[in-house]
Formats: C-alpha cells, sequence, structure tokens
C-alpha cells in the first residue's frame, strides 16, 4: 500500500485512514490471505493518485495489521505496527492489488564509541520537545529512555520529527544503525529548533493581543469620561439624539415603534460589532423616508392643458384623460387616482407624456426603468438577515424625492423577465393596485408604506409581455403611431427648432420646405414615432453648420431636389401600386409597429395536382386565412362558374412580396379570398382598391384592429377606394377627416359583395354559373393573355372542347347573423 506524505518505520504504532479503492483493496486481501502482514512504502509524489512502479520508493516497511475501523462511505481506519525493512521489485496487479516480491535487508551497526553522547543528546532534544510538541505521549518517551540499541531508538524518535519527507526516507533506508541515529539526532535537534521559534511567535502574538485587550479596556474608559463629559461621539450619547429625533419626526405609530425598539438595542452594541452597523443603518432608512411628507400641489387645469398642449402634438385621448385625473383630483381634495398604462410603439412619446404630466401637477418626477429587471428583490428590497441588504427601488427612489406623492414612471413594463430569483411583474401587483398599495410591504423596512398618494403611471410597447393580472390594475391608454401631417406639425414645431438650438443655428440658418418635409418622412423614415424624423433633421442641421463654417453662406434651402445630396440615397420606399387591372394581384391593408402599409398579394394557377403553396415568410394565422379563403371559393364554385372539381386539377400558389418581412394576422382574409377568385376567373383586380377584414368559412367578413393606421397608407399609397367590415364602421370616429376625405370607403358584410367592387368586371359576369356567360375551369386556364377591350381585360369563354360539368344547385349562403366584436393585425 501507498502513503502519501509519510514514511513508515519498524516498530512504530499509527493509525492510519486508509481512502484509495486500491489501498482499501489491500487491506481486505491481507486480511483474508497474507495472515494481515501489508507492506507499506511511500510514494515520491503525493499529488500521484494511482502510483507506477516509477512513483514508489524501493525501500518500505512490512506490517502487520493491528485493529479496522469501517468509517460511513469506502474509507476505514486501519491501526499498522512496523516490523521490518524491506525492498520491493516485479509489482504486478492481483484482485486489483499491487503485489510485489520482498527482499528484506541486511543492518550493520558502525562505531559505537559516540553512541552514549548521541544518546544523551537525543533524549536531551526528546525532553525539549516533548515540552512544546503535544504529539509525543509520556510514555513513548518513557519507552525511548529505556532503549540502548542505536537502530532501534532511531526507528522510535525519526517519526516525531516533522522534517521533509525524503530526509526521513533517507533514514529509512540508511542501513548502517551508528550513522541512521545521527541523521535521526540532526533531524530531531532541527525541529526543536523550529519549535524554539515557533514558540517565541507564539509569545509575540500573545504580547500583541495583550496590547490589543489593553487598547480596549482604554478605549472602553475614554468612551465612559466622553459619556460624564456629555461628548457627541458617545455611542449612548447618540442613542439618545436618534430618540429624539424618532420622537420628533412625522412618523406612523409602526414606524415609531419600531425605530425606538431598533434604537434601544443600540445601547447594548458596541461601535465595533457589525450587528451596530445593521441596526444604525436601518434607523437612518427609517428617519430619512417621508412618511407623512407631502408637497403641497397647486393644481390649475388651464395651467396643465396648455403645457400638455406646448409639449405634445396630437395624443388627445392621452391628454384628455389626464386633465379629467386632474379635475376629480382638485374637486375631490386627494382622491386616489387611477394607475395609467400608456401603451403604443417606440418614440410617440410616451414617457415625455409622463414627464410633461409631472410639470403639469408640480409633482417631483421619479423614473424608473423596468427592462432586464429579472430579481424580485429590485422592487421588494432585501431582507436584514443578508449581508448589503437595502430596500428596493420604490422606498430608495422615494427618500431621493424626499416626498412621499410624486409622479413615479415605470418605463418599458412590457420588458420585465423572471428567473429563479422571483417574478417582479408580480411584485408589481401590488406596488400597481389602488387597493393594496396603501400597505405596500418592502422585505427590508418589514412596515407597511403608504403608497397610495404617489401618482403611478406605467409605459409599454405591446401587451403581450404584462400579465393579465397586472393589466387589470391599470387602466390602459393607447398611444397609436403618428400620422404623416401630425409628423409634418410636430418636426415644425418641436424637431426643427431643438435641432437649431443644439447645433448652434438660427431660425434663419435652415429653410425645409413642406414637400421634402414630407419625402424625409416617407423615403428616409419608416417609424410609428419620429426619433429617427429627428436625427434626420439632425444630419441636415449638421451639413448647415459645416457650409456656415466653411463657405459662410447663411442660409440653406432644403427641398426634395437637392435633398438627395444632403442625406443619400432613400432608405425606404412605398408599395407601388400596379399601374393597371392585374390578375391574382390584390392590394390589401397591414398594420405593424411602425404603422399602416399596402400589402400586395399574388396568386398564380397552374396545372397540377391540387397542391396550395403559400410563400413570402407567412404567420399561421395568415396561412389559415388563405385556406379559409381558398375553402370560401370551392364552396362558390358552381356560383362563379368554376369546374367544382378544379382544386383537383391545378395548383395555387399565393405569394405576398417582400418575402424577408414576416407577416402574420387574419385581416388579409378578404384579400386573399378575392386574390385567388381573380386568378381562377382570369378576371383582373382593380388597382385603385385595397381592402381589409378577415373571412370565416360561410364568406363573412369580419372586424379588424389598425383601421387609423391602414387608412393612412391607402391615402399615401395613392388608393381611391377602400373595402373594410361592416363592423369597424363605429371607428372611422378616430381616423383624421382629413384621410376620410381622401378616400371612399365600402363598408362589406360578406365576400359577394367584395368581389363585384374589386374585381374588373360586371356583378353578372362574376357570378356567372347559372348565366350563358358561364365559363369552365379550362377555358380559365387557356395560355393567352386576356386582350384589354375598354379598359377591362375580356372574359374567357367556355372551351367547346370542354364542356362544363352541370353544377348542383346549392342553397344560396345566407347573410351574416351578429358579429362578434374581433380584431387583428397584419
Amino acid at each position: 500500500m501507498a502513503l502519501r506524505d509519510m514514511v513508515m518505520f519498524p516498530g512504530h504504532v499509527v493509525p492510519l485512514l486508509v481512502g484509495r479503492p486500491a489501498s482499501v483493496k489491500a487491506v481486505d486481501l491481507a486480511q483474508r490471505s497474507h495472515d494481515k502482514r501489508l507492506f507499506l512504502v511511500a510514494q515520491k509524489d503525493a499529488k500521484v493518485d494511482v502510483p507506477e512502479e516509477g512513483d514508489l520508493f524501493s525501500m518500505g516497511v512490512v506490517c502487520r495489521i493491528l485493529q479496522v475501523l469501517r468509517l460511513p462511505g469506502d474509507s476505514v481506519k486501519v491501526l499498522f505496527e512496523g516490523l521490518d525493512r524491506a525492498t520491493w521489485t516485479s509489482l504486478r496487479k492481483v484482485e486489483g492489488v499491487d503485489v510485489a516480491d520482498l527482499a528484506p535487508v541486511q543492518e550493520t551497526t558502525g562505531d559505537l564509541k559516540d553512541f552514549e553522547n548521541v544518546r544523551a543528546s537525543i533524549l536531551q532534544a526528546m525532553e525539549e520537545y516533548s515540552r512544546t510538541n503535544r504529539r509525543v505521549p509520556l510514555d513513548v518517551l518513557r519507552h525511548i529512555r529505556e532503549m540502548d540499541a542505536p537502530g532501534a531508538l532511531a526507528d522510535a524518535v525519526t517519526p516525531y520529527a516533522r522534517g521533509e519527507q525524503a530526509r526521513r526516507q533517507e533514514i529509512l533506508e540508511c542501513l548502517d544503525m551508528t550513522e541512521r541515529l545521527a541523521r535521526a539526532k540532526d533531524l530531531l535537534v532541527g525541529e526543536v529548533s523550529m519549535a524554539s521559534v515557533d514558540q517565541s511567535i507564539e509569545r509575540n502574538v500573545r504580547v500583541q493581543m495583550d496590547q490589543q485587550q489593553r487598547e480596549y479596556y482604554l478605549s472602553e474608559k475614554i468612551k465612559a469620561i466622553n459619556k460624564e463629559m456629555g461628548r457627541d461621539d458617545d455611542p449612548q450619547a447618540e442613542a439618545e439624539d436618534l430618540l429624539r429625533k424618532a420622537e420628533a419626526r412625522n412618523l406612523p405609530e409602526d414606524a415609531r415603534k419600531r425605530a425606538v425598539e431598533e434604537i434601544r438595542k443600540l445601547r447594548h452594541v458596541t461601535a465595533f460589532m457589525p450587528e451596530y452597523t445593521m441596526i444604525r443603518n436601518y434607523v437612518d432608512w427609517i428617519m430619512d423616508l417621508p412618511w407623512n411628507d407631502l408637497k403641497t400641489i397647486d393644481i390649475d387645469i388651464p395651467k396643465a392643458r396648455e403645457i400638455l398642449e406646448n409639449h405634445h402634438y396630437g395624443l388627445e385621448k392621452p391628454k384628455e384623460r389626464i386633465l379629467e385625473y386632474l379635475a376629480v383630483q382638485k374637486l375631490s381634495g386627494g382622491l386616489r387616482g387611477p394607475i395609467l398604462c400608456f401603451i403604443g410603439p417606440p418614440g410617440v412619446g410616451k414617457t415625455s407624456l409622463a414627464k410633461s404630466v409631472a410639470k403639469a401637477t408640480g409633482r417631483d418626477l421619479v423614473r424608473l426603468s423596468l427592462g432586464g429587471v429579472r430579481d424580485e428583490a429590485e422592487i421588494r428590497g432585501h431582507r436584514r438577515t443578508y449581508v448589503g441588504a437595502l430596500p428596493g427601488k420604490i422606498i430608495q427612489s422615494l427618500k431621493r424625492v424626499k416626498y412621499n406623492n410624486p409622479l413615479f414612471c415605470l418605463d418599458e413594463l412590457d420588458k420585465v423577465a423572471s428567473d429563479y430569483r422571483g417574478d417582479p411583474a408580480a411584485a408589481l401587483l401590488e406596488v400597481l393596485d389602488p387597493e393594496q398599495n396603501c400597505t405596500f410591504m418592502d422585505h427590508y423596512l418589514d412596515l407597511d408604506y403608504d403608497l397610495s398618494k404617489v401618482f403611478f403611471i406605467t409605459t409599454a410597447n405591446s401587451l403581450h409581455g404584462i400579465p393579465i393580472p397586472l393589466q387589470d390594475r391599470m387602466e390602459i391608454i393607447e398611444l397609436s403611431s403618428y400620422l404623416e401631417t401630425e409628423k409634418r406639425h410636430i418636426a415644425k414645431r418641436f424637431l426643427i427648432p431643438r435641432q437649431l438650438e443644439e447645433h448652434g443655428l438660427k431660425e434663419s440658418n435652415l429653410n425645409i420646405d413642406d414637400g421634402a418635409l414630407t419625402e424625409i418622412i416617407r423615403s428616409y423614415t419608416s417609424e410609428a414615432g419620429v426619433r429617427n424624423l429627428e436625427r434626420e433633421i439632425g444630419a441636415i442641421c449638421r451639413k448647415t453648420a459645416i457650409r456656415l463654417v466653411e463657405t459662410g453662406e447663411e442660409v440653406m434651402d432644403v427641398s426634395e431636389a437637392n435633398l438627395g445630396t444632403l442625406l443619400g440615397v432613400k432608405k425606404y420606399r412605398l408599395e407601388a401600386l400596379e399601374d393597371k387591372p392585374q390578375v391574382g394581384v390584390c392590394a390589401g391593408l397591414a398594420f405593424n409597429q411602425h404603422g399602416g402599409d399596402i400589402l400586395l398579394v399574388e396568386t398564380s394557377v397552374v396545372g397540377g395536382s391540387g397542391q396550395v403553396v403559400t410563400t413570402g415568410q407567412l404567420g399561421d394565422v395568415m396561412k389559415e386565412s388563405a385556406k379559409a379563403a381558398l375553402s370560401y371559393v370551392r364552396s362558390r364554385a358552381e356560383t362563379l362558374g368554376l369546374d367544382p372539381k378544379f382544386h383537383r386539377k391545378v395548383d395555387i400558389h399565393v405569394h405576398v412580396p417582400d418575402g424577408a418581412t414576416p407577416k402574420d394576422g387574419p385581416s388579409a382574409g378578404i384579400t386573399l379570398a378575392t386574390s385567388i377568385t381573380s386568378a381562377l376567373l382570369g378576371i383582373p383586380v382593380r388597382n385603385d382598391v385595397a381592402m381589409t377584414g378577415e373571412i370565416s368559412l360561410r364568406g363573412r367578413v369580419m372586424p379588424i384592429g389598425g383601421l387609423r393606421e391602414k387608412l393612412l397608407a391607402a391615402m399615401r399609397g395613392g388608393i381611391k377606394r377602400v373595402l373594410m367590415p361592416k363592423d369597424n364602421e363605429k371607428d372611422l370616429k378616430e381616423v383624421p377627416a382629413e384621410v376620410l376625405d381622401a378616400l371612399d370607403i365600402v363598408f362589406v358584410e360578406h365576400v359577394d359583395e367584395v368581389l363585384p367592387v374589386a374585381l374588373a368586371a360586371t356583378r353578372e359576369e362574376i357570378f356567372s354559373g347559372d348565366g350563358a356567360a358561364a365559363r369552365s375551369f379550362s377555358a380559365a386556364l387557356r395560355p393567352q393573355a386576356p386582350k384589354v377591350d375598354s379598359g377591362r381585360p375580356a372574359v374567357p369563354l367556355q372551351s367547346p372542347r370542354t364542356p362544363r360539368v352541370p353544377a348542383t344547385p346549392r342553397p344560396q349562403t345566407p347573410q351574416p347573423g351578429t358579429k362578434r366584436p374581433k380584431s387583428g393585425t397584419v
């Protein structure tokens, strides 16, 4: 068995903890088969876990196993007794245990004339060593005094020396007993010297500790003297001063009692103890918070309206709701206001609106960004048991503003994350509930804190990231994207003057006409807000500044003609409409976080086996809309003059251009149905018509969302007529009058009402299943393009070689009944 950092000697009895599997097996094998004999040899490197032949010294000791104690786990404690020296050869494995052939060694006796002197020196050194080291028992020392053999004496004293393993191994391998005894004496004398040095160091440490105790005693005596003299640095006087402040502060009764209890603890804690700092910090937090300190608020409705109008253009609904709240609060004298939540795309002014509200109401503004917050302790704080614990951000912010009625803006509420440390959104349920936040419990304070006087405004880009219970506690106010006209007004009234001031320019140095401003909005920005618009205006101001500095030109006129030289190539383009009606190409209206847009849907019909392919990065909802549209067309095949089995003979490919942009939503249903019908009938779709609406299997047109932005996109794209669900007629109240005046809006309830308006054909030509002009499906697939006559492609006639399969009469589709409110976006 290999030993680590230890050398065994004959005659030495020592307990060893055996833990390595190979060593445990060796102990077991020795007990079973080798008369409890085991050969112990030291290994050269203690870091080697599985030693090989080259890792072991050549000489070791044959030992007898006296006792074995099994410990929990796989380790054992074994009591060994060293017997004889031996060398080993031919190491091999037997049952997973190292087995070697041993050879006894012959010891010699040298000159013994100095034996008595060396023996006396060893006994004297052992006497000194035993006084400073408890490793040498008294009975062992008595046994060593009785020894008179040099080899046995050397083997008895060497194991108690703490020298290097190599020196002890050299003593083991020394076969001359006289020389071995001399080496053992040198090793023991060195140990005695080291012990005396350790004793001296310990004596010095004890003296230093006595000095520190003396200084502590004197320090405590000085404190007692300061107490008698009434000086400020006396802890007792400091506690009394805190008690007087706690009585004078305007605190709730529970907070006052807790502060007094903690201050009394300070009397029994010295300033050097860690508890002193923890208690003092806690008391300071209680004393510094504005429990009942309210800032005087003078609500002036005309002044508040003026501030909101001067700082924000548009946003009529949010501003009106804020003014209503202020009016009610003025009349009621401190009504608990609702928690407002501004929902809207980036850059529409949610955070800046909160700043304007703070200015209009005279409250201090506290802004806390929740983006990326994933620890509940950020809201509720840490418990005082943790080192470095602090209250949450809510309490910290109130301490900073020093009033208990600020305007608290919780920004990016939908960006809150959660992990194993908790869910901050769940902690906000209490903060943003007007019925519960009067007793908000912070983990650090462990006291009820009243947040009912705080005016909370939260902002978010979308409701999808906000839990439903949290939405239920807030009043949701949606801020829609700005119209093109609104962006022009904002640029003239706010953005251009601010950029001129930031760039050190005067109003007379820059002149941007309306055409250039409109071109910047359309071709250089694509956003719901005005942040990128302000950046582009800033770029023009920089061009003006460098021209003013280099050439001295005082005025720069910016128009559509020279806009490209200032801002470069256009970054965005509007979806171009077809110059004439096209078969299978239909214009839909889409809505995203940047606003509205025109979305073209293309359908191609080719001979095949009935496959339907959709491309253009369409989402699952939009793919389902395409399937619903095709099912409607199949159900109306006979009325439309199509072969009822046409879907088995052709492949239909529906593609929505701009394939790199993901698209989804149900509101393209009637657009898909119109495009598929046009491709199957060979009738082109009017190029000045756009549409939006969800479709059902029965052909019902159901309501959609984002109507305001979609109509704005239609007006901007040159659309003349827009088809929309009848149920969305009520939503036109939020659409500006200039948009409604520019568009001919047609309300529809069924797809049968959509096709006659969208397709370039009469109603009789479209629904020709029972008339003489019925066209077969094979005629619709003729390869030649239809000829244009009087501005409309001619209707392809039925092929004489392919008679139309008589259609089985079917009942007409019932008129749509009561509409179920539903909205969606593409």
